[in-house]
């Protein structure tokens, strides 16, 4: 399949996933932040990882949380991957990869260019690096504002690990974004939504689509 792997963030209902799945995104996240409008339940999890198993790979999103919360998402989600989206340190990173034997992605936030430097100090630690857009000061959540940083931050960057794209993406620019950085993955949340949490199939589909064909 030509064109870079896919995300689609924060799928919490039988129809998005199907969406997801029918426009053939690689990767399907989900939310494990209790304060999102994403957050997916335990209790629902097993469901939607039973319907993703063998036709999109399952990664699994943390703010900050402890192992015996990561513990039970990877259970209840069947997780093929750990995301960690919050203040984790190289040394958390390492541990927690450790301690599930799942590849660890690292969301960094990035503002300027030295915010993408910091992906190096997790070379040994994770497997894959996001960057992200950095929320602002005091905002409630860390991700999945639709906010855009300066993809040419991301034009020299040569580092150890893969790196994929998150932050505002969104059917309209995704193209511009994988010819414009080079990257091997998209990831969207916000922007195949009608309304915070709220899917939307021909978003999904159109995002898909265009990042494919960028």
């Amino acid at each position: 399949m030509p064109g870079p792997h896919i995300k689609i963030c924060g799928v919490t209902t039988r129809d998005a996933l199907d969406a997801t799945i029918g426009a053939q995104a690689s990767h399907v996240g989900f939310n494990f932040f209790p304060p999102s409008p994403r957050f997916l339940t335990f209790a629902a999890a097993p469901a939607l990882a039973a319907q993703a198993e063998g036709r999109v790979t399952r990664v699994g999103v943390f703010v900050d949380a402890d192992d015996a919360f990561i513990a039970e998402a990877v259970a209840a989600a069947r997780l093929d991957a750990i995301q960690l989206h919050g203040k984790e340190t190289p040394t958390r990173a390492a541990a927690v990869r450790a301690q599930f034997g799942k590849p660890v992605w690292k969301v960094i936030s990035v503002a300027g260019p030295g915010d993408v430097a910091k992906a190096d100090a997790y070379a040994d630690a994770a497997d894959f690096v996001l960057f992200d857009a950095k929320t602002p000061k005091g905002a409630a959540l860390p991700g999945g504002l639709g906010l855009v940083f300066d993809w040419n931050l991301l034009k020299a960057y040569r580092g150890p690990l893969g790196w994929g794209l998150a932050g505002g993406l969104a059917p309209g620019n995704v193209a511009d974004a994988v010819r414009g950085t080079g990257t091997t993955l998209v990831d969207v949340s916000s922007g195949v939504e009608s309304a915070p949490g709220v899917k939307d199939e021909t978003r999904i589909r159109t995002f898909c689509f265009n990042a494919r064909n960028a």
